[in-house]
């Protein structure tokens, strides 16, 4: 016998070389058959064995080397095994290795079921209903229903990956293993969710991207859940559809301007980023300036002039001309543009009265009249 360094002990072995087929080979190609044949393991290898026998205080395995090896009855484990037949002609209990693993694969299958883990499978192909995946060594399938959001339009880019699911039904009679990527991807949202709302603040800013567009806003993904920026805060600008400043799939820096973490609701700015034209309007339109503006709607009252990005001020029809005005269009029409005088600021309420009038000198007739009797009176309407 020899001892190795693991402790385990070979034995040699007693089968005899075929003669005939010996006979046949030279001295050179039977030396290179025994070293491949017979070749003796190195201290660290791991090498396919095959039980042979089991005595009470040890097991023999053979794993094709010159002699068998054996493993001592103190390194073995207990194991599971399948009752295949509780007793044949012999009067044993027939028992299965295999079949015990695979049913213990199905038990594991549905523990995870049970507990909702997310686990990872490899897609290996697709069909006609979704694609099959490999999960705990069983053969599952991932209904096209079941697929994230991302792949729902392309399955077959998914074949060949790995990928996160939650195990939805388990049947083992059947073989059925039923599998959703979409489930595990909405946990995944929830937790990046929650982690998102114990970390954002009102007044942060953030970087996202453009995930859903409405007729009145547009929702932004900013890493776990979707804020909703309005259509009144993509720009100081009036703007009329969402489409004319962002595009699905843009990227986007916004400020959060509100929280509601009961309803998971994010409310996001992207004007509140850019500089608020009444800022400049103080610095380079005081009042008494002259300034152009363009007609964008007319009332009975006056009319609304554009006079910079974001900022329309009131004509009101009293400062349209010296003379008596019946009616608005009669002396201006939407798209026209005209100059103006700036004859009042009010920065709290973000209003401005202008005055077309005022850039002529009153008729003689009204040499000593006030000039200035309507310039207080801006309606309480949409501007």
């Amino acid at each position: 016998m020899l001892s190795t360094e693991s402790g385990a002990v070979l034995t040699e072995n007693e089968e005899g070389t075929d003669q005939e087929s010996s006979a046949s080979m030279t001295m050179e190609d039977y030396l290179h058959f025994e070293e491949e044949a017979f070749k003796t393991p190195n201290h660290g290898d791991i090498v396919d064995g095959i039980v042979v026998r089991v005595d009470p205080d040890e097991v023999l395995v053979d794993i094709g080397a010159k002699a068998e090896g054996v493993i001592s009855s103190k390194e073995l484990d207990q194991i599971k095994v399948y009752v295949l037949q509780p007793e044949n002609e012999e009067g044993n209990v027939v028992l299965s290795l295999r079949r015990a693993r695979a049913e213990t694969t199905w038990i594991v299958a549905a523990e995870k079921q049970a507990d909702g883990t997310v686990i990872d499978a490899d897609v290996r192909e697709q069909n006609k209903g979704g694609l099959i995946v490999n999960i705990l060594g069983l053969r599952g399938f991932l209904p096209s229903s079941q697929v994230a959001r991302a792949y729902a339009g392309s399955l077959e880019s998914l074949v060949g990956k790995r990928i996160p699911v939650k195990i939805l039904e388990v049947n083992r009679k059947r073989n059925r293993l039923i599998v959703s990527q979409k489930a595990a991807e909405d946990e995944d949202r929830a937790r990046k969710r929650e982690e998102l709302f114990s970390r954002l603040q009102t007044g942060t800013t953030v970087k996202g991207t453009v995930s859903g567009i409405t007729s009145y806003g547009a929702f932004v993904d900013i890493g776990g859940a979707d804020g909703l920026i309005h259509i009144s805060e993509l720009s100081w600008d009036r703007v009329s559809k969402v489409t004319d400043v962002l595009q699905l799939g843009e990227e986007v820096t916004v400020k959060v301007i509100k929280l509601d973490p009961e309803q998971t609701r994010i409310s996001l700015s992207l004007r509140q980023l850019q500089q608020d034209p009444w800022e400049r309007l103080v610095q380079s339109m005081p009042v008494g300036s002259i300034v152009e503006g363009q007609v964008t709607k007319t009332k009975k009252y006056g009319a609304f002039l554009q006079i910079m990005p974001g900022i329309e001020g009131l004509l009101h029809i009293s400062e349209l001309s010296w003379d008596h005005v019946e009616r608005t269009e009669d002396v201006l029409k939407v798209g026209e543009t005209v100059q103006v005088k700036v004859i009042g600021i009010d920065t709290a309420r973000r209003r401005i009265s202008l005055s077309l009038k005022q850039l002529s000198a009153p008729p003689a007739s009204l040499a000593g009249a006030r000039t200035d009797q309507r310039q207080d009176e801006y309606p309480e309407v949409e501007e």
